[in-house]
C-alpha cells in the first residue's frame, strides 16, 4: 500500500467559520507544484477532509492528474481528527493507493504516528507539503516514509 498525504495549500485567513476558508492563488499553485510529484503515480483513491480548503486542493490534483474517479469526502480527515482513527479508517483501504488530503496538526500527526508509532513525533507539513508513505498494511509504526516535498522549495 501506498500512501500519499497532502496538507491542503495556502488559505484566506477569514471566513465565516474555519471549515469555509478557501485556497489563496497562491495556495492554488502550491498544491500545482506538489501534484507534480504524484505524476506517473498509481493514484487509486482520493480522500479529502470535508473543509472547503481541502476539497479545492483534492479538487486540483484530480484536474491535474486527469484523475476519472470523484474524490471522496470524510469526516474522519479534519484538522482535529484522532490519527488512530484515520489508520483504521485506511484499514478499509489497503489494497489500494491512496492520496489524503487533510490539515495540521492531524497531517504531521498521522504520519508520526504510521512511522514511528508516535503522535509526539509529528512530521513538520507545510501547507501544499506532500508525503509519501509505504507498508503492507497501516498501522502505527509499521508504515516508511519514504519521501516528503514541501511546496515552497519546489519554487
Amino acid at each position: 500500500m501506498k500512501v500519499w498525504i497532502l496538507r491542503h495549500g495556502e488559505a484566506k485567513p477569514q471566513a465565516r467559520t474555519d471549515a469555509e476558508r478557501e485556497l489563496t492563488a497562491n495556495g492554488r499553485e502550491e498544491v500545482l507544484r506538489s501534484a507534480a510529484h504524484l505524476m506517473g503515480h498509481p493514484v487509486q483513491r482520493i480522500i479529502a477532509s470535508p473543509y472547503v480548503r481541502a476539497r479545492q486542493t483534492a479538487e486540483l490534483v484530480r484536474q491535474a492528474l486527469g484523475f476519472a474517479e470523484a474524490i471522496v469526502t470524510v469526516p474522519w480527515l479534519t484538522p482535529e481528527s484522532n490519527p488512530h482513527k484515520v489508520l483504521e479508517q485506511l484499514d478499509a483501504y489497503s489494497e489500494e493507493n491512496v492520496l489524503l488530503v487533510s490539515h495540521q496538526p492531524l497531517v504531521g500527526s498521522l504520519i508520526g504516528l504510521a512511522v514511528q508509532g508516535s503522535v509526539q513525533q509529528a512530521q513538520p507539513m507545510h501547507t501544499a507539503s506532500l508525503a509519501q508513505l509505504e507498508a503492507d498494511l497501516p498501522l502505527a509504526g509499521a508504515m516508511e516514509l519514504v519521501d516528503v516535498w514541501h511546496a515552497e522549495s519546489m519554487k
